[in-house]
């Protein structure tokens, strides 16, 4: 039976499959810390008390990827090379979602519309993030070498898609209003693209690993177009909404040390 729960199984069985879905997780979490930590050197002053949240949002990813590649030393395995069709977070960046990383490398302070871009591009990522979280807690939250891992890293997205819905209805009444609509809208429909396609590779990828048949590859290429189609109809609205966490000042405080996995 093809079950989003047998299939990631089959996934975390093999260790050469184990390795590269850990280390495209490692390599996307670290990406998006390296990235955090830029703009929170570089917010603008109008906004320098968004900085330490921001900061705070990095440094959780960097702790995720951590601990994905503890889990991979934990097995005995080294990181595999990351293929780039399989890049999600390059891939974004690429077709323009978010701040480019050369503006980011610069020393030129931000202005309030690329806090704008940028909050308004984790808004969408972060739920992508948070909701695939949520499915490996509700599977794999008893796994013996997982589930400590699940459950804080489900948790601190959940903290993060809390962060962007608070700051951006901020920003809202601020009167950048109708740029995070416009920026939304531009960033979760550019998102469930990427998603589908590296869906697709990273299927294609472990698919060879596994020595799955064509049927089988055939059936799971046709549920990620299926899910493309309905995001692109319908399911790309719920990452454009906001409205007040339960969550307040969801990133206001220290980061969450990362388990052991010694």
């Amino acid at each position: 039976m093809l079950s989003a729960r047998n299939l990631f199984q089959e996934i975390l069985d093999d260790d050469e499959s184990f390795r590269l879905f850990c280390s495209i997780a490692a390599g996307g979490e670290s990406q998006g810390g390296w990235e955090n930590g830029r703009i929170a050197a570089l917010v603008p002053e109008s906004q320098r008390a968004l900085a330490p949240r921001i900061a705070r949002h990095g440094a959780d990813e960097d702790k995720h990827g951590r601990i994905f590649n503890a889990l991979l030393k934990k097995r005995g395995l080294r990181p595999a090379e990351v293929p780039h069709a399989t890049d999600y977070t390059m891939l974004l960046e690429k077709h323009g979602i978010g701040l480019a990383h050369e503006q980011l490398r610069g020393e030129k302070r931000l202005s309030e519309r690329d806090i704008v871009t940028y909050l308004a591009h984790s808004r969408v990522t972060e739920q992508r993030a948070s909701e695939q979280m949520a499915l490996l807690r509700r599977h794999f939250a008893d796994h013996p070498d997982l589930g400590r891992a699940v459950k804080m890293i489900s948790n601190d997205e959940d903290n993060h898609l809390a962060y962007c819905h608070e700051e951006l209805l901020r920003l809202a009444r601020a009167g950048h209003g109708r740029t995070i609509q416009r920026t939304l809208r531009e960033c979760a429909l550019a998102e469930i693209r990427v998603y589908r396609d590296v869906s697709l590779a990273v299927m294609d990828h472990m698919g060879r690993i596994l020595g799955w048949p064509r049927a089988k590859t055939a059936v799971l290429a046709a549920g990620i177009h299926a899910v493309y189609a309905y995001e692109r109809l319908v399911g790309w609205r719920r990452m454009v909404s906001l409205e007040q966490p339960e969550r307040r000042d969801a990133l206001g405080g220290p980061a969450t040390p990362e388990p052991g996995f010694a």
